[in-house]
């Protein structure tokens, strides 16, 4: 995307988001720990990148018609994404998602002009079941309407958007002189951290990559799957497209621990970000403080605190 002058519509605003360094969280004697701020992309989230990725594919393989309804179940994130690509490119959603999932987020959606079907959840939580029952009413919608389902959990085009993110962050570290010791993200479809990755690979020393996810559904670490509360992360399966070769390491968070640090990641360091970005975070401060001095962490805050106000997140 262009970095500078007038960009001929608000999809070249997607991307080249800053890299910054953490310093007062950061424990005494641990690595550095470095947050790329995927909040300034135009809907606040990373998933921009994605949703701009797989809409484009889509249009050069012919697989999407001019005018042709799109459709996709999501927590907020991803359907906030394609509904901002969607209006600026013409093109009919419909999204599924849940009452799990924040106020801000549907909200967006419709902003956007998208078209929401809503599947109750068990009492606000996010569960394995959820994700059936919201992919079953994608099912009717792509029956009913001749849509075109994004399928986001296997759609690699998505690869092709986090790979401009990874090589992002080659290009910001190694203009400062720093080498990456280890990249990690937490995982839903597993889209960004093995986009990242691939592009991280070109580094010429190695990058450990860690996998994350919440304690409370350690899928990857643990083999079995349970209720949280922690956006866009954790479905209850292991993601078609996190290959064993694609990352090094898999670890469990604890999701109280990552939500109690939501607030002060914003008043001790100006991330203002969500849980899923509190999550990484703790993630990578507890690799930094394995790692030692010298050494760099790189992870992401891959939305805006925006979009939690109304929910429990920053009372503190």
């Amino acid at each position: 995307m262009p970095t500078t002058g007038i960009r001929e519509s608000a999809l070249e605003a997607i991307g080249r988001t800053p890299l910054v360094r953490m310093r007062r969280l950061v424990p005494e004697g641990a690595a550095s720990v470095l947050v790329k701020l995927e909040g300034g992309n135009p809907t606040g989230s990373y998933k921009d990148r994605m949703a701009l990725a797989i809409v484009e594919g889509a249009e050069r393989r012919g697989d999407l018609r001019p005018g042709q309804r799109l459709v996709e179940f999501s927590g907020g994130s991803t359907g906030s994404s394609l509904a901002f690509v969607c209006a600026v490119k013409g093109y009919p959603l419909s999204i599924v998602s849940s009452d799990a999932f924040s106020q801000e987020k549907l909200a967006t959606m419709r902003a956007f002009g998208a078209d929401l079907t809503i599947v109750p959840s068990d009492a606000g939580r996010i569960t394995a079941d959820l994700f059936v029952r919201m992919r079953q009413e994608v099912d009717r919608i792509v029956e009913r309407e001749g849509a075109h389902w994004v399928d986001q959990f296997h759609n690699e085009d998505a690869l092709v958007g986090y790979a401009a993110m990874g090589r992002e962050i080659l290009e910001e570290t190694q203009a400062s002189g720093v080498r990456i010791d280890a990249f990690c993200a937490g995982v839903g479809t597993a889209g960004m951290l093995v986009g990242v990755a691939s592009a991280l690979r070109h580094q010429a020393e190695p990058v450990h990559i860690v996998a994350l996810e919440p304690t409370s559904s350690p899928t990857l670490t643990e083999g079995w799957s349970g209720p949280h509360r922690v956006e866009g992360i954790a479905t209850g399966i292991v993601p078609p497209m996190l290959d064993p070769g694609t990352y090094d390491e898999a670890r469990a968070i604890d999701e109280a621990e990552a939500r109690a640090l939501a607030l002060p990641l914003a008043q001790q360091e100006g991330i203002f970000a969500g849980t899923s970005s509190a999550l990484n975070v703790t993630g990578a401060l507890q690799l930094a403080t394995a790692l030692g001095p010298g050494g760099t962490v790189v992870t992401v805050a891959t939305d805006t605190g925006l979009k939690y106000l109304a929910g429990d997140l920053f009372h503190a």
